[in-house]
């Protein structure tokens, strides 16, 4: 079995996204001793955003690619042979602005790919990374989940299920803290919550 272990929080040591998927992939190991864990740092080594070079030569828009499509295909096909070759995904996604970091954003924009992750017939998309599991380590500073006004402005947690589901993948396992904003109290009973999420979602 095969984890891919995925960080996109900037605050590094800082990050509570870091420390729960860190629990994660920890916990996962220990029930799944066989697991072959492979890491990404987005906040390191994040790719460019998506441009017209990282499609250019995808797309086929031009018989010869540039230097540049040619750099920017490598890019895709490294990041999308490794998020294809993992049997499960854990995520640290912690919450700016409404939504995930863009840094996260840029790495499911080079996974996106018509006939790797996705395919279109005449009726309708098919996602093609069926059988995975994504473990995301959801992180907000306030509370969105228990309101409907709250929901209505998280573009996080509901989008990744969204595009995931989008590429086939619906087992789709969510650890949140969130109210870490709002005092000691709430931010501590809101990673105990977390933590006590986590054998449940390594099960």
């Amino acid at each position: 079995m095969k984890l891919l272990h995925v960080d996109s929080s900037i605050l590094g040591s800082y990050s509570a996204s870091r420390k729960l998927t860190a629990d994660i992939v920890a916990a996962w190991t220990k029930k799944h001793p066989d697991t072959q864990v492979e890491y990404l740092d987005l906040a390191v080594d994040a790719p460019n955003h998506f441009s017209a070079d990282a499609i250019g030569i995808k797309a086929g828009l031009q018989a010869e690619p540039t230097e540049a499509q040619r750099y920017e295909n490598g890019v895709s096909e490294k990041l999308i042979t490794q998020f294809l070759a993992a049997d499960v995904i854990v995520i640290g996604a912690p919450f700016y602005n409404f939504t995930i970091p863009t840094q996260l954003k840029a790495w499911i924009d080079r996974l996106a790919q018509a006939g790797r992750t996705f395919k279109y017939t005449d009726k309708g998309s098919v996602g093609l990374a069926t059988g995975k599991t994504v473990i995301v380590a959801s992180t907000r500073g306030g509370i969105y989940s228990t309101s409907e006004g709250g929901q209505a402005a998280e573009h996080q947690e509901s989008y990744l299920k969204v595009v995931f589901g989008f590429f086939g993948i619906t087992d789709v396992r969510i650890v949140r803290a969130e109210g870490l904003a709002m005092g000691e109290e709430a931010k501590a009973a809101a990673l105990k919550s977390a933590q006590d999420a986590i054998p449940s979602a390594v099960a």
